[in-house]
């Protein structure tokens, strides 16, 4: 399944994704890898010579119709009106037809739902966030039945050198069967799940590759693991295959099919809370798996066990934290995906929930606190002068002949000095 990532070696900037050497596009031509038939690598090297010493390049400087070599297999998307419905400037005709796309679209809220263009444009959000270019390679099932195994890239564009209000995605695509070929393997399988014995262990992880899995979301195979009963005293390792089953089956059907991806997260968070009063099986599954805990994080290596270390980490974050909430609020086992359907917004509404609670409580304003300890401050002296439209105001006096203190000027206009002069009186 989809796997994004930033490009780790993307140019060096002088600050922080905001400037770039000549140099650095030198060095960095050169360490993207050595395979230069790569569409990706070709798009990504084509970026990096529009940058021209800028954070990001220009989208004046980008002419996708005349770029012969994967003009046809990218998209331009434009976001100066907004980033939750970006407006389709550009796309190529070998991915228009891949696409089924027969009339103009405009915007991604137009984008088939099950359409390779829906696997480049569901990445465009971590352009935002990274503010660098994604490369992106995964699996999955078209339109039009067939498995078909992808790579491609996203990279920002700026209208003023400063903002991402651009991105423009290439992607280039293999069909591995036709229809009748799949279909042939999906009653293979099926046969042979059905007529294999039930495992008394924990099977090795099941492959990320183009067999990874073939049952429908409702599978025979589904429904059979439906009846086994969780409350019968089994081992964790039987309770991760049994997650890993049902997350298989949600993954074949794609993880748009609510009902299947409901019921693998329950499962999912089953065996997080099983694992609670199994440290020691835990940990020894961890270490087989190469996963590590994070003290920030904990559920988010259950969810890798179960979906696999190399699931889409948008989604395994998001499902850490649906499987986080559920424990916060102490979930009955099998009961995940019933929570999740009556939930305001589905695994969005509680991923937002969940967030919110985390979110550190705001501080209070430092300022704040100064001017209300000083608002009950006793005066130390009144002067007879008028007060103004300010509540504090900072006067400078001299020492009189009398010994007491002559006002000679009062000091206005100066909030960085005012707020120097509170600080230090409330020390």
């Amino acid at each position: 399944m989809d796997t994004a990532r930033g490009l780790d070696d993307r140019p060096d900037t002088d600050h922080d994704d905001t400037g770039v050497t000549d140099s650095a596009h030198d060095a960095h031509r050169l360490s993207i890898g050595s395979d230069e038939r790569r569409m990706h690598v070709r798009a990504y090297n084509h970026w990096v010579s529009l940058l021209q010493g800028r954070a990001y390049p220009s989208i004046e400087d980008l002419d996708p119709g005349n770029i012969a070599d994967f003009g046809p297999h990218s998209v331009l998307l434009d976001f100066s009106q907004g980033v939750e419905n970006p407006a389709i400037r550009y796309l190529g005709g070998s991915l228009r037809e891949e696409c089924g796309v027969t009339s103009d679209i405009t915007h991604v809220g137009e984008v088939p739902s099950r359409s390779l263009l829906s696997r480049l444009t569901d990445h465009y959000l971590q352009i935002i966030a990274n503010r660098a270019p994604i490369g992106f390679e995964a699996e999955f099932v078209g339109q039009r039945g067939h498995n078909t195994l992808y790579r491609g890239i996203l990279m920002p564009f700026s209208s003023d050198e400063d903002t991402i209000d651009f991105i423009y995605g290439v992607i280039n695509w293999k069909e591995l069967v036709d229809a009748e070929t799949q279909a042939r393997l999906e009653r293979e399988v099926e046969e042979a799940r059905r007529t294999a014995p039930t495992p008394l262990a924990a099977a090795p992880v099941w492959a990320d590759g183009p067999s990874g899995g073939f049952e429908p979301a409702a599978s025979a195979t589904d429904h059979a693991l439906d009846t086994v009963d969780l409350a019968a005293p089994v081992s964790l390792a039987d309770r991760l295959l049994i997650a890993r089953e049902t997350a298989a089956a949600a993954r074949a059907a794609d993880t748009r099919s609510r009902a299947s991806l409901y019921r693998a997260l329950s499962r999912a968070y089953d065996f997080a809370r099983a694992s609670e009063r199994h440290a020691e099986d835990y940990a020894e599954l961890l270490a087989d798996a190469g996963i590590t805990v994070q003290a920030r994080a904990p559920m988010t290596a259950a969810a890798k066990l179960v979906f696999g270390a190399d699931y889409d980490k948008t989604r395994l974050t998001e499902f850490a934290a649906v499987m986080s909430h559920a424990r916060r609020h102490d979930i009955a086992k099998a009961g995940l995906d019933a929570f999740i359907s009556a939930a305001d917004g589905g695994i969005k509404g509680i991923v937002k929930a969940e967030r919110a609670l985390r979110k550190p409580a705001p501080q209070p304003d430092l300022f704040d606190q100064v001017r209300a300890e000083l608002r009950v401050r006793p005066p130390i002296a009144h002067v007879s002068l008028a007060a103004g439209a300010q509540e504090f105001v900072l006067l400078l006096a001299r020492a009189g002949a009398d010994g007491e203190l002559d006002i000679v000027a009062r000091i206005e206009d100066d909030d960085a000095l005012a707020q120097r002069a509170l600080r230090k009186a409330a020390a």
